[in-house]
């Protein structure tokens, strides 16, 4: 259940690529950033949680007991009671990474008020295409399909974005995975190792973050036996080796020449010489 003390993500292997991680199943690194700002965490008697904004114009649900695989859904809203103006879901199995890259951004955007801040085609800052930038400047791949719609897919084709053109119903964009943007890793679509949904209103800038964390080449950490078997089939994992104790510095070595014991002279000790020699006690031996 998630608490605000928490340790950072950990791990004995690291798994690259970084969309094959997983989840780690924990929640607490999501949900800090907007819970930084104030936001008051609430649970139902199931264990899900709710972090509403204190406007409740934006709001949070971790539903480990939802109705479906949609663990993670976030929505805006112009008016505390009308309809989303957007809605990002993130299923059960997606890297715990990736959701907090989104609400890292999300948070500063309440902060900013462009929690709202529509896409504009052609706009600096506010083009939906800003989400496919980062994918494409680490080698993912584009192409056009048939049915209305392009995709960005990654170098070893495991993980895929796709946005959708034309009309789509908004309602149905917030509770299925008929969304504007689509995200998943795994080489099926119907059954993907994770996904992650995004409605059309949903900022560029938010998008942005998300697509530039999973783009990047760095990997991510995870306990090698809570792996899940498609991370240990298709990812590489490298073992986490303890690190190389620090070279002593000249401060180091100073102190230690003043902790070792002054050294004694030796004792004089007679030369042996064949006019000198001492008598033997007794008889010859």
């Amino acid at each position: 259940m998630p608490h605000r003390d928490h340790e950072p993500i950990d791990g004995n292997v690291y798994v690259s690529p970084r969309y094959l991680a997983g989840t780690t199943g924990v929640g607490d690194p999501a949900l800090q950033p907007l819970l930084d700002l104030g936001w008051h965490l609430r649970h139902d008697d199931l264990g899900n949680a709710y972090l509403p904004a204190p406007d409740n114009k934006v709001r949070l649900g971790y539903l480990p007991e939802g109705e479906d695989d949609g663990l993670w859904r976030i929505t805006a809203y112009k008016d505390a009671f009308a309809a989303p103006a957007w809605g990002v879901c993130f299923n059960d199995s997606a890297p715990t990474e990736f959701v907090t890259a989104f609400t890292t951004a999300l948070a500063a955007a309440y902060q900013q008020d462009h929690y709202l801040a529509r896409p504009v085609y052609g706009s600096a800052d506010r083009d939906p295409f800003l989400a496919v930038t980062p994918l494409i400047n680490h080698g993912w791949r584009l192409a056009n399909t048939d049915w209305g719609s392009f995709t960005v897919t990654s170098p070893d084709g495991l993980a895929t974005l796709e946005f959708i053109t034309g009309h789509l119903d908004p309602a149905l964009e917030l509770e299925s995975r008929t969304a504007r943007w689509h995200l998943w890793a795994g080489p099926d679509v119907d059954q993907p190792f994770w996904y992650a949904t995004a409605s059309t209103d949903t900022p560029a800038a938010l998008l942005h973050a998300l697509t530039e964390c999973v783009a990047d080449p760095e990997p991510l950490p995870r306990w090698r036996s809570e792996t899940w078997t498609y991370v240990k089939e298709h990812a590489h994992l490298t073992p986490i080796l303890p690190p190389a104790p620090a070279p002593p510095t000249p401060l180091d070595l100073q102190r230690s020449a003043a902790r070792r014991p002054a050294a004694v002279p030796a004792a004089s000790v007679p030369r042996w010489s064949t006019t000198t020699r001492p008598a033997l006690p007794g008889g010859r031996r």
